[in-house]
């Protein structure tokens, strides 16, 4: 028995780790990155779940309001915490709850540190974008980049920046790569079709409106802007980063570009 009861210690994880891994390596040939396990309160679970899981992040005023938000559900009882948080980098940082039993604690090493460790290590489209041995030095340096902005251009209009990149940020992702990337003007061309197949079997009023010469007009002369700058773009944050103006400053002047 590697141990009895329901209190864990830390050579009882290391033990159950260490069995763990034989399993994981030896019976089911898991190929996983190097671990690291950390225990941390609820309070730094609540943190944890502040910052999306990052041990290091920029500040900015939205994740106080989701902190209180998480801290007043968990003391009314309105939300548990998770056993674990796991972090797809290398070495892959796993964080134990100290409040899980031994047993508990057993599982969530399997689960986080082998399981979720080896499906994301091997993960194509994680493989494709993803350095997992940098996450973390990036992390770090994006933190002091923020702060170096805040104290050269202020700190309300980086957060003008942030706010903006947050409200898009589920838009900042390519979703489709190599030879299955999105084509999005031939998408476009479907979605016209489509709707005006609709259009000619479905409303009859469509059908009595003289054509939009000024739409048309309108279309021709921006056809030249839009091949220009690469529209359409599924990323939208990057195309923001090709294309955004230069950070404007206080004295109407515009120093070094600010999209990132």
């Amino acid at each position: 028995m590697l141990y009895t009861g329901t209190d864990w210690s830390f050579p009882i994880l290391r033990d159950c780790y260490g069995e763990i891994d034989r399993i994981a390596s030896e019976e089911l040939k898991l190929d996983t990155y190097p671990n690291r396990i950390e225990i941390i309160t609820s309070e730094q679970m609540l943190d944890v779940y502040t910052s999306h899981g990052m041990p290091i992040s920029y500040p900015h005023w939205s994740a106080g309001k989701r902190f209180v938000s998480h801290e007043n559900a968990y003391k009314r009882g309105l939300m548990g915490l998770a056993y674990e948080v796991v972090i797809n980098s290398s070495p892959c940082i796993s964080y134990l709850m100290e409040e899980n039993t031994a047993t508990m604690q057993a599982l969530v090493i399997a689960h986080a540190a082998f399981g979720h460790n080896h499906f994301f290590k091997n993960n194509r489209l994680f493989r494709e974008w993803t350095n997992s041995t940098q996450i973390l030095d990036y992390l770090e340096f994006a933190r002091g980049y923020v702060a170096r902005c805040e104290e050269k251009y202020g700190v309300k209009a980086v957060e003008r920046i942030l706010d903006a990149a947050h409200a898009l940020q589920s838009q900042g992702v390519d979703r489709h790569t190599g030879s299955k990337r999105l084509d999005l003007r031939q998408e476009q061309e479907r979605a016209r079709e489509r709707r005006a197949y609709e259009d000619e079997h479905f409303n009859d009023l469509w059908r009595t409106l003289p054509d939009n010469q000024v739409q048309a007009d309108t279309t021709a002369n921006t056809g030249a802007q839009t091949a220009a700058l690469g529209l359409p773009e599924e990323n939208i944050l990057y195309f923001l980063e090709k294309n955004a103006r230069d950070w404007p400053t206080g004295n109407g002047k515009s120093s070094g570009s600010y999209a990132s």
